[in-house]
């Protein structure tokens, strides 16, 4: 037990250790720099040239949200497509059909938005072509994109006025190239060395310990795999994700997919203090985020290590822990850090069943995501933490009865109108699909219960509840992991979702865009002796008070009604 507890600790603090310079080079790849990646600047060159694109134009915030919003847009168009005519398509040698519409509708904008909300089994759900040129390619570009807007963001804290947040292009080109390749092909390296396969064959024929013959799927997974963590997207290959033997297959594996899943999210708070040179915002801005993802992870561990009640009550000793729905050569404890390192991040890969963690940690990743801003998605976690800061900067300047300022510009009625808007905008997602879920199942239980193909519950009362709860949470986190007693390959659950996704993604990249672009543009305020320090730690407890606050007021009353009473009712 003391083992397990301690690889946890190591993993966390190499995962900093590595994210430290990692950070600092990333701020000079988009400083202009130079940076071991220079020999790339012909390839970007190239790409330039034959896109038409100066990378050097300037761009202000609504034409850099315009150039965002127009290629994810042909992108979706693209996937959606492919999706639907994949049987015709080469690169199937398992004889995998063609998706529904309704399907490729969700799986194309869940890949485009960087959640991987999986409403198939990786198997057969996708053929060798759209496991490469629909998902994986979605997961760099959708990667890509929030490293290239947070970009934009700091270009906008950095300049004391300015209508320029840089070139969107040149951002989302430089992030896959100078960013997201490089680490990808060496996580690749590392899980094919170590069994994962990368290989073009069909599926295999093996001979079990037990005397079964079974036929196993394989397939180039290794290079997908690799950017599916570390662009935190998360969507496997395999059905059950990284917790099939194939995609995770040993502890050290497990450990590098985990430092993977952390890393890019963490640096990017370190390249935030090297990039607008101030490292003492980013030290307060990790603080917070850190404080909250190891409470976290001590309520995981220790609920998970301890085992079920309902176990207990049996007189069944639990001397590893809760070991439902997980891997013995992972642990329950190295499960419990998962949960909340692919909930904090929204990454939503799984190395054991969600749906079998106990009450209370079941809780905590639905949480996690409800907060949905401590390390976050690769680009989009800062962009989320910075509307908790604009709102905390308001409360705070209320209350010394002065005009709210954040670096030297004044915040005022419009920038805090939009953090509002989308503020609520998750919770009313949330709450608002959750309880029309809710409702057919009371109204419509032919459809909704195990009484018919294509039902949706495995699990009455609470856990029910919880089940379509953390759908809709991981929908708007853009997270895509789930508690998969939830049968969700059907039209309701494909065309509600994929709503949810497309509105928890973009509108909250475009309101940090959009408030960044109109204090920019304002006049300069220096700083004085009545100037809020936003790059202390009182001003951290604050923003830390307003998330815990803010979180509470949203989304306590639907975890009470999930979570909470399943947990109370094993006692």
């Amino acid at each position: 037990m003391n083992n397990e507890i301690s690889g946890v600790i190591l993993l966390f603090l190499l995962t900093v250790i590595l994210a430290y310079p990692l950070g600092k080079y990333i701020a000079n790849v988009f400083s202009g720099k130079k940076t071991l990646t220079g020999f790339l600047n012909p390839v970007e060159r190239f790409i330039f040239r034959v896109s038409g694109i100066n990378p050097a134009e300037p761009m202000n915030w609504k034409q850099f949200l315009k150039a965002m919003l127009t290629i994810n847009l042909l992108w979706l168009v693209y996937g959606f497509f492919l999706l639907i005519f994949q049987d015709k398509l080469p690169m199937n040698p398992d004889g995998n059909p063609g998706q529904t519409p309704d399907l490729a509708f969700n799986t194309a904008i869940s890949f485009l938005v960087n959640c991987n909300l999986q409403h198939y089994s990786g198997e057969s759900g996708l053929t060798y072509f759209t496991q490469l040129f629909v998902v994986t390619f979605l997961q760099f570009v959708s990667a890509g994109t929030g490293i290239a807007v947070l970009i934009g963001l700091f270009n906008g804290l950095k300049e004391k006025t300015t209508n320029n947040l840089g070139n969107f292009w040149n951002y989302l080109v430089k992030s896959i190239t100078r960013i997201l390749l490089p680490l990808s092909v060496i996580v690749a390296l590392l899980l094919a060395f170590n069994g994962t396969p990368a290989g073009f064959g069909g599926k295999d024929s093996i001979v079990t310990l037990q005397g079964d013959s079974v036929q196993v799927s394989r397939g180039p997974a290794a290079g997908m795999i690799a950017i599916k963590q570390l662009g935190t997207n998360g969507g496997g290959w395999f059905g059950v994700n990284s917790a099939h033997p194939l995609e995770n297959p040993n502890y050290f594996t497990n450990a590098v997919e985990t430092i993977s899943i952390l890393l890019i999210p963490i640096a990017l708070v370190f390249a935030l203090g090297f990039y607008i040179n101030r490292k003492k915002l980013a030290r307060v801005i990790f603080g917070v985020m850190t404080f909250l993802f190891v409470i976290f992870c001590s309520i995981n561990i220790y609920y998970e290590m301890k085992g079920n009640p309902a176990i207990d009550k049996l007189g069944v000793a639990q001397t590893a822990g809760s070991m439902e729905g997980k891997e013995v050569r992972f642990g329950a404890a190295a499960t419990a850090l998962w949960s909340v390192a692919t909930t904090s991040t929204s990454n939503g890969s799984v190395n054991g069943m969600h749906d079998s963690l106990t009450p209370i940690s079941g809780g905590v990743v639905i949480l996690d995501m409800m907060v949905n801003a401590l390390y976050g998605g690769v680009g989009v976690g800062l962009l989320n933490y910075f509307i908790f800061i604009i709102i905390a900067v308001f409360i705070s300047g209320l209350m010394v009865g002065r005009t709210p300022e954040f670096m030297g510009h004044k915040v005022e009625a419009r920038e805090i109108k939009i953090a509002a808007l989308v503020t609520l905008l998750s919770a009313f997602l949330i709450k608002g699909f959750t309880a029309l879920a809710a409702y057919m199942v009371a109204h419509h239980p032919e459809i909704a219960w195990q009484v018919k193909p294509g039902a949706w519950l495995n699990n009455p009362s609470y856990h029910g509840f919880s089940e379509m709860l953390y759908e809709y949470t991981s929908a708007n986190a853009n997270n895509g992991s789930g508690f998969e007693g939830l049968g969700d390959n059907n039209p309701f659950w494909n065309i509600t979702t994929g709503i949810v996704l497309i509105l928890g993604r973009y509108l909250p990249i475009i309101a940090p865009i959009a408030i960044m672009g109109l204090l920019a543009n304002k006049k300069f305020i220096p700083e004085s002796p009545g100037t809020l320090r936003t790059d202390s730690g009182t001003f951290g407890m604050m923003t830390l008070a307003v998330i815990i606050i803010i979180t509470a007021l949203s989304y306590l009353p639907a975890l009470a009604l999930g979570p909470l009473a399943e947990y109370f009712s094993l006692y």
